[in-house]
């Protein structure tokens, strides 16, 4: 197929009135859980997973990407306002945005928070519309060893560049492969840690897990949290950048949007890492790095285009490869697989209405995006009044409705609360949730890749140094498992 059947397919397919409407739903209400500081964006997308399951496999995964991208956009809105992150990618946006709202310039970084983020949105469309294609091709001589390999590199990546401590990310990792292993076997079909459950007989079920690990456990961390939200309002004819501004940005946005793509394009590479690694790389490019932390556009700029660019490159090992990078496009591979149209290098050629259709509404949803946080950013700062206590009981309510409609039995809602229960211990004692969910939906994958290449080297594990691939994600793998040591090594060795 040529660019330009796919720009037809692509175009026809965004402008159905159905998919325009649910892309509409999906970035309205992607912003609005970027503004509300709470749920974030993967409980969002579990939490409305069942909603999709009568709609077709385009409109739902175009719905779902709408609420990712969405919500970078609303994640800066309260970094620069309230100084409370609406999303972990927007971080690094309250260093600088929301000193330039005590300094009274809060309407010059939302504006340039939302142009960057458009002009970031839209190179990263681009970039995948022209390189998942021929990703999609290489795929091809990917078979099961390339493909174990590739999965333990992206969840080893995964614990490294996580925000806490390396060891108790790979302990969730193998928590999280121990979950996904519960079910029956993939090729005896003998039943394994079920303890004679009948409802594990066919595993954990995802949406219940998310939700409570990611919905329900914030919702516990949020009530126990005190204290008033002072907010810096701003006027609407405030919002445009000025000359000096966009001259101060334009290179921050382009080296942003560069980085952002690439580092999303990494197996376990998220929108958090590059909007830091943005930050990092425009202090070290300023002539005046004392100045980031103290209300600098660069600042604003560079990190903001680098999260929302990350948010497209995320799209294209998972497109290509079947293999998610971070916790949104492992639940959007579930999506794709409910509706039964499993990504990898056949969905190109199976589902070109869902491919195209899903990256040209992007280009569609980033211009609603833009008209959503100039002119409703004073309605967004109200939303921003609501008191907690209101949210939390529907945010709870929705959660068990999730919950209960994957299976139509109390067994979902169950096992919804007891993850709440969990996911909030593991908040309080600073374990990561996302390598744990990005395992227990990798696991079962991994498994049964692993499995096939031993029945293809009839049991020898020597299959996967054989193949160049394989062989260069493993060393890649073990590298990163052991620099972390060399410092305690060094130590060691000192002290000899």
């Amino acid at each position: 197929m040529g660019y330009w059947d796919a720009i037809c397919i692509g175009v026809t397919t965004s402008i159905e009135p159905v998919n325009l409407l649910f892309c509409f739903v999906g970035v309205t209400i992607g912003t609005l859980i970027g503004v509300l500081p709470g749920i974030g964006t993967s409980g969002t997308v579990a939490i409305l997973l069942p909603i999709t399951f009568n709609l077709s496999p385009v409109t739902a995964i175009i719905m779902l990407t709408g609420i990712y991208y969405g919500a970078m956009y609303g994640g800066s809105i309260t970094s620069i306002l309230v100084n409370i992150p609406g999303e972990a990618a927007t971080v690094v946006t309250c260093l600088d945005g929301y000193q330039m709202a005590r300094q009274g310039r809060a309407g010059v970084a939302l504006g340039m928070s939302a142009f960057g983020s458009f002009i970031a949105g839209y190179f990263g469309i681009l970039m995948l519309g022209v390189m998942a294609p021929t990703l999609s091709s290489l795929a091809f001589d990917f078979g099961p060893p390339e493909f174990f390999s590739i999965m333990v590199l992206g969840l080893t990546l995964s614990t490294y560049i996580g925000s806490g401590s390396m060891l108790k990310a790979l302990m969730m990792v193998a928590l999280g492969l121990i979950l996904g292993f519960v079910g029956q076997d993939p090729i005896t079909a003998t039943p394994r840690l079920t303890y004679g459950n009948p409802n594990l007989l066919d595993g954990l079920d995802m949406v219940p897990v998310v939700m409570g690990l990611f919905g329900l456990s914030e919702v516990m961390l949020n009530i126990e949290q005190k204290g008033d939200r002072i907010i810096y309002e701003t006027k609407l004819k405030g919002l445009l950048p000025n000359l000096d501004d966009w001259k101060k940005s334009l290179l921050p946005i382009g080296r942003g949007s560069l980085l952002g793509f690439f580092i999303g394009i990494i197996p376990g590479g998220t929108a958090m890492v590059s909007s830091f690694v943005s930050y990092a790389l425009e202090k070290k490019f300023s002539k005046h790095p004392e100045k980031f932390g103290t209300g600098t556009i660069e600042g604003v700029a560079g990190p903001e285009a680098a999260n929302n660019s990350a948010t497209m490159g995320a799209m294209i090992p998972l497109l290509t490869l079947g293999v998610p990078s971070n916790v949104v496009m492992a639940l959007l591979l579930a999506a794709l697989m409910i509706h039964g149209t499993p990504p990898g290098p056949m969905l190109l050629i199976n589902h070109p209405d869902l491919f195209w259709g899903v990256i040209f509404s992007m280009f569609i949803g980033n211009i609603l995006l833009l008209v959503l946080n100039l002119p409703l950013i004073p309605i967004w700062v109200k939303l921003l009044k609501v008191p907690y206590k209101i949210l939390f009981p529907l945010i709870i309510m929705f959660c068990l409705i999730g919950a209960f409609s994957v299976s139509s039995t109390t067994f979902g809602m169950k096992i919804m609360i007891v993850f709440g229960m969990i996911g909030y211990l593991m908040k309080k004692y600073e374990y990561e949730g996302g390598p744990l969910i990005l395992a227990f939906i990798l696991g079962p994958m991994l498994e049964t890749a692993l499995r096939q290449s031993l029945i293809i080297s009839h049991g020898s594990f020597s299959i996967f140094i054989h193949k160049p691939i394989s062989l260069v994600s493993l060393l890649i793998t073990i590298s990163f498992l052991v620099f972390p040591l060399i410092p305690f090594l060094k130590k060691s060795i000192a002290k000899m």
